[in-house]
């Protein structure tokens, strides 16, 4: 099945950013209120929390909710506070060359993927990264340098706190070194549990263990799959292979490290990469992050996309993934 991935770039927010949301709202409506609206939270209190956690993104927000009409519940979604909880896969691991790269498999259900790159210079900062909700971030990049991405932690809770990819958009837009994102990340609170992992031009890396039931926990650690120290969701972490993973990528960065160019491709096999589609755990793409040449690529079993910080266009392409037959998309 081809699915069409789009790559954007608008310095500031305009009618390219409203038009991809009006395209995309109505989806996102429904699975905002899946639970009812009395679930959600009241705008005061999504505009309460984000003055109190990311302040700098506050006139960020206001100029984005006026530019889809100023509605109250698409206000409260942009706000990413106490959003639905959503399970995703995902491995990423930092290779240790000359020049460190960050490479990071995405699992998630096609269903509710944005398949959208965007480049913005929102203020002031040039940020590159794989939307999620138009706002947030699964994955990205500064023009400090400094990358980073996301694992789901593999824990049931759900508590107070933003949606994770809020929390990637807030780093990149407001850090440039590693320490500075872990000490965001860490502050933040999440509404569920993730590992970040962070690399910078200097080649530091970071990777933070977020809970909404308990401290942030900031490690050196290069590898981050789906779990957090050892794994509490049994059925998970069995479904995803979590453990299994793990290892894989820490034989290949401690036993002998690879070139470059072999790391990455393992990434595009077993068992790095899932074809667990009918599932919600398909690997979508394979991410690379070169902080230090300010570049992204795509990557597919049999396509290639390089995306550079600068001299960036607009364009879209159409890329073969191995859904089941029915799977809907």
């Amino acid at each position: 099945m081809d699915l069409i991935w789009r790559a954007i770039s608008e310095a500031r927010p305009g009618p390219k950013w409203a038009g991809l949301f009006a395209e995309s709202w109505p989806a996102y409506q429904r699975w905002w209120l899946r639970e009812g609206v009395e679930a959600r939270p009241t705008y005061r209190e999504c505009q309460r929390e984000l003055q109190r956690y990311m302040p700098e993104l506050v006139p960020l927000w206001d100029e984005l909710c006026a530019l889809v009409g100023g509605g109250d519940l698409a206000a409260r979604f942009l706000s990413f506070w106490r959003p639905p909880p959503y399970l995703s896969g995902c491995s990423q691991a930092v290779w240790p060359g000359a020049q460190p790269v960050l490479v990071r498999n995405y699992d998630y259900d096609p269903r509710a993927f944005d398949r959208l790159i965007l480049r913005t210079e929102w203020g002031g900062r040039t940020v590159l990264g794989t939307s999620d909700g138009l706002f947030g971030l699964v994955d990205g990049m500064n023009d400090a340098g400094l990358a980073l991405s996301l694992t789901f932690g593999g824990r049931r809770v759900v508590g107070d706190g933003f949606g994770v990819p809020l929390i990637l958009r807030y780093v990149l837009q407001t850090c440039k070194t590693a320490e500075q994102a872990a000490e965001a990340l860490a502050r933040v609170p999440t509404h569920m549990s993730y590992n970040v992992t962070v690399l910078d031009r200097k080649r530091t890396i970071r990777t933070v263990l977020m809970a909404p039931d308990r401290p942030a926990q900031i490690t050196h650690a290069a590898v981050a799959t789906n779990h957090q120290d050892k794994p509490e969701w049994e059925a998970h972490a069995r479904a995803t292979a979590t453990i299994e993973r793990e290892r894989f990528l820490l034989h290949r960065l401690t036993l002998h490290v690879e070139p470059e160019e072999k790391f990455i491709a393992a990434f595009l096999r077993p068992p790095l990469y899932s074809t667990a589609f009918r599932y919600g755990f398909g690997t979508l793409y394979t991410a690379v992050y070169r902080p230090r040449r300010r570049e992204m690529e795509l990557r597919w079993p049999h396509a290639r996309w390089p995306l550079p910080l600068s001299g960036f266009d607009d364009q879209s392409r159409s890329i073969h993934t191995p859904f089941p037959r029915k799977a809907p998309v």
